[in-house]
């Protein structure tokens, strides 16, 4: 009996383990993680450092404004630029000025305490950071599918959605807790020394060679990453369903407000900015090991609807322990869709093009979390905290059900192997002529990839 290709790759398919075997990808993992915890330490000091010198939600609100700004109007040209430079030399300039920003931060509090310029400078160090990241987000995210093969990407994308939340967990426990017993310059010192770390890390990365694109510098080429993923109606209906349900979902921003009004101080304020991430991360590894998901579409509905609930139920709780079980819930429920989406960003995207798509994709996320906290804290402001919080989750439910109604059919989404079989099927062809409608997925959720132009 003569064997074929799928008679031998079940067993690599199905080993949770595969991405950690391989070298290259064992240091990016680390680096990754590192940079999400410093950004994390960096991000819950910044939050908690702006609601002591306002107690004023819109102004914490700002936080969010200031960090979507260069996502907007930088993104583009940094999807760009990941596509045509070295993303491994990308990667070290902007970690080495993400650690610059806590740093100034720290030095800048500790010389004057009670400098009355110390919100504006806050706000200038953060958007100067976010300037940075603005960059950096797409070159780490096209590195990333070059050094595992195409076969366990979605094994790597699952633990590498496990790695942030784990950070993520580690980022704001031990923020909360520094800033409690040694106060903010030190949690400040701390996120620029974790930053620094993946900048040593980033250095032995393999440099591989890019695959660049072979459009000349134009706005047609700067706006390919839009047209891609406008044409890829898969992508297209899965990044518009994250956006609006995390947008209007979010309650990250007014934690600092909740924790005062369930009597917990900075410690506990850190644990449930840590929540959403304990119950990502578990749902992440539960993910990594079990078969893969057959309807991955239902999965994501009903996880961006109980997310919704989850956020309804954390708005009108006035106990701790059920308030840490709600963010839990929500951080499980998002997990599911960033696995879904961030596997499919990669592996329908040509090498040529992930800088830019990759940009796409920050932008959305981005314009969810940043606007979400912006969201949150002007209805905080006109309305109070619990209304905020509330309305949103009912916003994200009824996001969902719209989605659904304008793209009926990516409840009928499948396997994500199969999809990725398809897309290695055709990466012959012009990334620019592929349309994946929501109406080609099978029953089996196999999407098949229609030519077309238009």
């Amino acid at each position: 009996m003569s064997t074929t290709l799928d008679d031998e790759t079940p067993s690599l398919r199905h080993d949770p383990y595969a991405p950690w075997r391989i070298g290259p990808y064992r240091l990016f993992a680390s680096s990754f993680a590192l940079a999400v915890i410093g950004s994390q330490i960096f991000a819950t000091t910044v939050l908690w450092q702006v609601y002591e010198l306002t107690k004023d939600p819109l102004k914490v609100g700002y936080i969010g404004l200031l960090n979507i700004i260069p996502v907007l109007c930088l993104g583009l040209f940094a999807g760009q630029l990941a596509d045509r430079v070295s993303r491994k030399k990308i990667l070290i300039s902007t970690q080495f000025l993400i650690s610059l920003c806590p740093a100034t931060l720290a030095w800048l509090i500790h010389r004057h305490p009670h400098w009355p310029l110390a919100l504006p400078v806050t706000y200038l160090i953060v958007l100067l950071n976010a300037i940075a990241l603005s960059f950096g987000r797409p070159a780490r995210a096209s590195i990333m599918p070059t050094l595992v093969p195409k076969e366990i990407f979605g094994l790597a994308a699952t633990w590498n959605a496990s790695l942030f939340e784990t950070a993520s967990i580690t980022g704001p426990a031990i923020g909360g807790l520094i800033i409690a017993g040694l106060g903010v310059p030190a949690a400040l010192w701390i996120s620029s020394g974790a930053t620094a770390l993946t900048v040593a890390l980033t250095m032995f990365l393999p440099d591989l060679r890019l695959q660049r694109s072979p459009e000349p510098i134009s706005l047609r080429s700067l706006s390919a990453g839009i047209r891609f993923v406008y044409r890829v109606k898969l992508l297209l209906a899965m990044m518009t369903l994250d956006l609006l349900a995390v947008l209007f979902g979010g309650a990250t921003a007014l934690l600092p407000f909740f924790a005062e009004r369930l009597g917990t101080g900075s410690a506990g304020f850190g644990f449930l900015k840590a929540a959403p991430s304990i119950g990502a991360v578990t749902m992440a590894v539960y993910l990594a090991h079990a078969p893969p998901m057959k309807r991955a579409g239902r999965w994501l509905i009903c996880a961006l609807m109980g997310y919704g609930v989850a956020t309804i139920v954390f708005g009108l709780s006035q106990s701790y322990a059920l308030s840490l079980l709600m963010l839990a819930v929500t951080g499980a429920a998002d997990n599911v869709s960033v696995v879904i989406r961030h596997t499919l960003v990669q592996t329908l995207t040509p090498d040529s093009m992930r800088g830019r798509v990759s940009s796409v994709n920050q932008i959305f996320i981005a314009s969810s979390n940043e606007l979400g906290t912006l969201e949150s804290g002007a209805v905080a402001k006109l309305f109070g905290p619990v209304f905020a919080v509330v309305s949103g989750g009912v916003g994200a439910i009824l996001t969902v059900i719209g989605v659904v109604l304008l793209w009926p059919d990516i409840k009928r989404l499948g396997k994500l192997s199969d999809v990725q079989e398809s897309a290695r099927d055709e990466e012959e062809i012009d990334p620019m002529e592929t349309v994946v409608p929501a109406s080609k997925l099978d029953v089996d959720g196999k999407a098949k990839l229609e030519i077309g132009r238009g």
